[in-house]
């Protein structure tokens, strides 16, 4: 018998001041609102445990972003189990770096640069979409070397877990299902929502979208 799937739970950290009224929010340190500790705690129970989605003892590694809403996020899932499970705080999985353009709104950008298309220009003097693309790229490899250890060679467990942010997880879903990084404008990805992200008929060789934004507020 070979054994089960493995599975990438992406997942968005929860709601901030700036992800409610639409600012960019890459290298700025913007913690978790109220509501959005509230819509981390309420998911939790249902998400994290024993015999949960998210089994403690199938977590092979954990990656979440540097950023404190992340980091907070990551922290609210899992502090009702006996132990917060081993995490790696990963540069790799920040958000898009929006230079310029850092806490703007996209009509305040637009009016600056009518022509503005983030997924084909990027932001000036933060990362273009060609950099978006190969950050991302090199942490898809990374999750599935892990992925394939576990399946191929039985080191390690199952799933891997990634905290991280908006802009970024629609990059890493695109990518992910080999698709150009542009196809993330096509995905709404909310505050607090999880992604399930594994393979289809049990191969490594066909990446999946399993779901997307479980337990959101979506609006």
């Amino acid at each position: 018998m070979p054994p089960p799937t493995p599975r990438l739970f992406l997942i968005r950290h929860g709601e901030t001041e700036w992800s409610l009224n639409g600012r960019h929010t890459g290298t700025s340190d913007i913690p978790l609102t109220v509501r959005g500790e509230e819509q981390i705690k309420s998911k939790a129970h249902i998400l994290v445990g024993e015999g949960k989605p998210i089994d403690p003892k199938n977590l092979c590694v954990a990656l979440v972003s540097p950023r404190q809403r992340a980091h907070r996020t990551f922290h609210l899932l899992f502090e009702h189990v006996p132990k917060v499970p081993d995490h790696i705080i990963d540069e790799s999985v920040r958000e898009w770096d929006y230079g310029k353009y850092e806490g703007m709104l996209k009509h305040d950008i637009l009016a600056i640069d009518p022509e503005w298309d983030i997924w084909r220009d990027g932001c000036p003097a933060g990362e273009s979409a060609e950099d978006m693309c190969a950050r991302v790229d090199s942490v898809v490899a990374k999750v599935r070397e892990y992925h394939r250890q576990y399946f191929e060679e039985g080191k390690g467990t199952r799933d891997v877990l990634i905290v991280a942010h908006g802009h970024f997880n629609r990059v890493f879903i695109s990518r992910w299902i080999r698709f150009d990084l542009a196809l993330g404008t096509r995905f709404n990805v909310e505050p607090g929502g999880v992604s399930i992200l594994s393979y289809n008929h049990s191969s490594l060789d066909e990446p999946a979208l399993n779901a997307l934004n479980l337990y959101a507020d979506v609006k």
